[in-house]
């Protein structure tokens, strides 16, 4: 299967053209983009919005708002309109000519859902292409690497501020470009991702006001956060790139795409309910409020909703109106039927008022029965650990095509400083789709790349093409031991584990089944209808993966603390009490005797002789103002040192304390 100049074996293969089909593919489609029909200094802007059902009674709602500016010559970035200052800035300060930040919560089911129209992977992901003249070299595309993480950290207030050295590549392969690089210039790619990031409101309040109309009104209006996270899948993008026509520098475009990818599941709708929908929804239920307009700045304001495979058992009310009638589009061989609702008519009467659209599903008792199933898609791809223990383990992916002829395959691996990857253990076993368990025949490398990585300097990065035949499934594996980290390396929840970003796979499909991704040429949706191609170039992710690595008991620290502040409270007492207590010292009346018998008999004696005491106290006070005189004198004729202490009595009648010096 392999091509002429070639080698399918050895131990160290050469590129050859099966994986080299990004190559010659994407820089030619980008010209046409780059002619725009933006006059100089025009700017436009255009939101969309597409609702897609999905088997299993869910719902995909895809948001995209792009602006486009002809600027011209690049001192005119200091002027900006429509795109956001911040942008603008970028393409001053830094050499980069293209730009993909993917924010994102929640896993995509391919088997179940198709193909995204954006891909994303779990948390946290960037990558950048830089341009520059011949004197642009590495450390400088690696400073400029770590700034733009930086500003786009503040800017999205999310956590990309941890890309560096120990998590980034540069990819020989997978990543091409989608601008027209000039033939006179270097080009240099940058790669980061960061699976544990947790996106929530704080990303989505900083993206939203990047658009030219914020979240006043248009189709940002619907995302509320309260809404946006309550869904089973949601993603963030925003991409960047700079068109410049027959690579005149004097003569070029930057473009601004934002994209929010979201997936509803109906049937929390339902057990949140108090009466069952049937599967019925509206965009009133998936975001909480219809929609308030279309943004004023915008040139086209459409929302694309999916009338064919799942769609197709909902009725629409209100249906779109009859100006705008269905589109349908063929793409490879398959049909998508999409109706659309024009926000610039339905809002052309003026008045307040809320747009809402319903979808309504059957009956229940019709409802499994007018499920469609749906089409698996061609390539699917998983990824997990074999083995047990904290020493080592072994790395999996596993990539199934139930297309029936064969398709090259591009595999992406960025493992992290902590995992340490054998290059001799790797290996790329297959079977066919019916049969359960790998045997022993292999798949030869088409290409590979590998780059080992460094302890706490750099990751490990692996690329490897091969050509995986139809009805296969390939698993590759490659043997990992997990190092033993310093203490102050942990996160806060070291029990927890820790990441290994997700796999890149690429691909080439000759059909374009389940493929709904936009065409390098294009930044519309609505440029993807009818967009047939010899090829369609795919992109997939694998899940994340979370190793257990060697974790000390961190609650030693814990206890001794809890030890040593019980020791000091303990002691802090009876100290604190000796330190500033005030002990007085006074004279007994009578001598205690020694002999115990008798010093028995004058405690028995006392406490009878002592209410004859106090009678006689009270007998002795009873004349008119003789017992204050007596009192008074009593306590003016005391000296001034044995005065006697509030509440206390007479120091003479009851000592305070005996004498420590006994009398013989």
């Amino acid at each position: 299967m392999g091509q002429p100049g070639c080698p399918t074996a050895g131990p160290r293969p050469r590129p050859c053209g099966i994986a080299l089909f990004l190559l010659a593919l994407i820089p030619l489609t980008v010209a046409s983009s780059a002619k725009s029909p933006l006059g100089r200094d025009d700017e436009r802007f255009d939101e969309e919005l597409v609702v897609r059902p999905l088997s299993g009674d869910h719902v995909n709602t895809y948001f995209q708002f792009t602006t486009r500016w002809h600027f011209g010559h690049k001192d005119n970035l200091y002027h900006t309109q429509l795109t956001p200052r911040v942008i603008a800035e970028l393409l001053q300060q830094f050499d980069v000519k293209e730009l993909h930040i993917g924010l994102t919560q929640g896993l995509w089911r391919y088997e179940t859902w198709g193909y995204p129209i954006v891909e994303a992977t779990s948390g946290a992901e960037m990558w950048a292409w830089f341009s520059g003249d011949n004197n642009l070299t590495d450390s400088e595309v690696n400073s400029q690497w770590s700034q733009l993480a930086n500003v786009f950290s503040g800017v999205l207030c999310a956590s990309l501020n941890f890309v560096d050295k120990t998590n980034s590549i540069s990819p020989r392969h997978l990543l091409r470009p989608q601008f027209m690089p000039a033939a006179n210039r270097k080009n240099f790619v940058r790669y980061s991702a960061l699976p544990r990031e947790i996106v929530c409101t704080e990303n989505l309040t900083p993206w939203k006001k990047l658009l030219p109309c914020g979240s006043a009104s248009g189709f940002a209006s619907l995302l509320n956060s309260g809404h946006v996270h309550n869904t089973k899948y949601h993603s963030l993008g925003l991409k960047v790139r700079t068109l410049c026509e027959d690579n005149s520098e004097d003569n070029c475009i930057v473009e601004l795409t934002q994209t929010a990818n979201l997936v509803y599941d109906l049937r929390l709708f339902e057990q949140s309910s108090s009466s069952s929908s049937n599967g019925d929804f509206s965009l009133r239920r998936l975001f909480g409020m219809g929609l308030n307009g279309y943004c004023e700045l915008a040139e086209s304001s459409k929302m694309y909703v999916q009338r064919n495979e799942q769609g197709e058992r909902y009725q629409l009310v209100p249906p779109p109106s009859p100006e705008n009638e269905e589109v349908r589009s063929t793409r490879g061989g398959h049909t998508a039927i999409y109706g659309v609702y024009d926000m610039h008519e339905q809002f052309k009467d003026h008045g307040e008022r809320l747009f809402n659209v319903a979808w309504l599903a059957p009956k229940s008792e019709n409802r499994r029965r007018n499920m469609v199933k749906p089409t698996p898609p061609p390539l699917t791809v998983h990824r997990y650990l074999l083995g047990h223990g904290q020493e080592r383990g072994r790395i999996a992916t596993e990539i199934t095509n139930s297309h029936y002829d064969a398709l090259p395959i591009l595999v992406q691996e960025v493992i992290p400083w902590y995992v340490h990857g054998y290059l001799h253990t790797l290996s790329v076993r297959k079977k066919p789709q019916r049969v359960n368990e790998y045997g022993r025949q292999r798949i030869p490398f088409k290409l590979l790349h590998y780059k080992p990585g460094k302890q706490r300097e750099l990751p490990s990065h692996l690329e490897i093409g091969f050509l995986l035949p139809g009805q296969t499934s390939a698993l590759i594996t490659i043997d990992v031991d997990y190092l033993l980290l310093k203490w102050l390396e942990y996160p806060p929840d070291a029990n927890h584990g820790h990441y290994i970003g997700s796999a890149l796979v690429s691909s080439q499909l000759p059909m374009g089944r389940n493929y709904t991704a936009l065409p390098v040429e294009g930044y519309l949706f609505r440029d993807s209808f009818n967009a047939t191609r010899p090829s369609y170039v795919l992109s997939l992710h694998t899940e994340a993966l979370i190793v257990s690595l060697p974790t000390p008991d961190f609650s030693m620290p814990y206890n001794v603390i809890c030890l040593a502040c019980t020791v000091v409270a303990l002691a802090f007492g009876p100290i604190h009490s000796v330190a500033t207590k005030m002990i007085i010292v006074g004279k007994p009346t009578t001598t205690t005797p020694k002999n115990f018998i008798k010093k028995l008999l004058n405690k028995v004696f006392r406490r009878g002789g002592q209410p004859a005491a106090e009678g006689a106290g009270k007998g002795a006070g009873t004349g008119a103002g003789d017992g204050e005189e007596s009192r008074e004198g009593a306590a003016g004729d005391a000296p001034p040192g044995e005065s006697e202490l509030p509440g206390t009595g007479h120091l003479d009648d009851q000592p305070l304390l005996e004498d420590l010096e006994e009398n013989d």
